[in-house]
């Protein structure tokens, strides 16, 4: 099992190191040219790395895997929900400088966790990359929310205009779901949740283990 979690580890790092080299180097050779198409270049990537993800949902529910479940099934689902559902869905959204913005802070949690878990697989805990793993959350978690609600803001009014995934059921139920109100139903609850674990982001970042 151990062989196995550092395999997957080792296949998540290499997706999002790639991810994350490709957004650096594209930067550096386009400047804000490169940022308008961040999601057609890396998107499929993406996706495979966030889908993989669900994964890491069954390796703690099988116990393979000792992270605490809410937290990690929290991100996931928030993610594959922004990813799929709102980025995804809305052409109009992918071109958004947001969704480049999205992608690094993403990337740079996601290199230096699966960095950490990679070695911690081994037995070995190297005292800065410890450090940073329980502590980048702390400025880039707030970002990462902000973002998040930012691309979904944006794509609200093509939601509203294309009407995608609002349901009109016929008679004799009369009901409909209009989906932009279950996005800004979902915009309250993610801040409400996220002030929660921005403290438990926090709490971890005081109580890093020693090597």
């Amino acid at each position: 099992m151990n062989t196995y979690l550092f395999m997957y580890d080792l296949m998540q790092f290499c997706g999002h190191s790639w991810i994350f080299t490709n957004m650096i180097i594209r930067f550096m050779s386009f400047g804000k040219d490169s940022l308008a198409d961040t999601f057609y270049s890396i998107g499929f990537v993406m996706r495979l790395c966030q889908l993989l993800s669900v994964l890491e949902i069954l390796h703690i529910l099988i116990g393979i895997d000792k992270s605490h479940l809410f937290p990690r099934l929290l991100q996931i689902t928030e993610r594959i929900i922004v990813l799929f559902v709102v980025i995804n869905s809305q052409e109009e959204v992918q071109g958004k400088y947001v969704v480049c913005v999205l992608f690094f802070l993403w990337n740079v949690l996601d290199v230096v966790r699966y960095t950490y878990n990679m070695l911690a697989r081994m037995g070995i805990y190297y005292q800065p990359l410890t450090w940073l793993n329980f502590s980048l959350c702390i400025p880039l978690y707030p970002l990462s929310v902000l973002a998040k609600a930012f691309a979904i803001c944006v794509s609200l009014p093509y939601f509203e205009s294309f009407g995608t995934y609002s349901i009109k059921l016929p008679f004799p139920f009369a009901f409909s779901i209009y989906f932009p109100y279950i996005l800004k139903v979902y915009l309250l609850v993610l801040f409400i949740v996220h002030l929660r674990n921005y403290a438990s982001c926090q709490m971890k970042a005081y109580t890093v283990p020693s090597a």
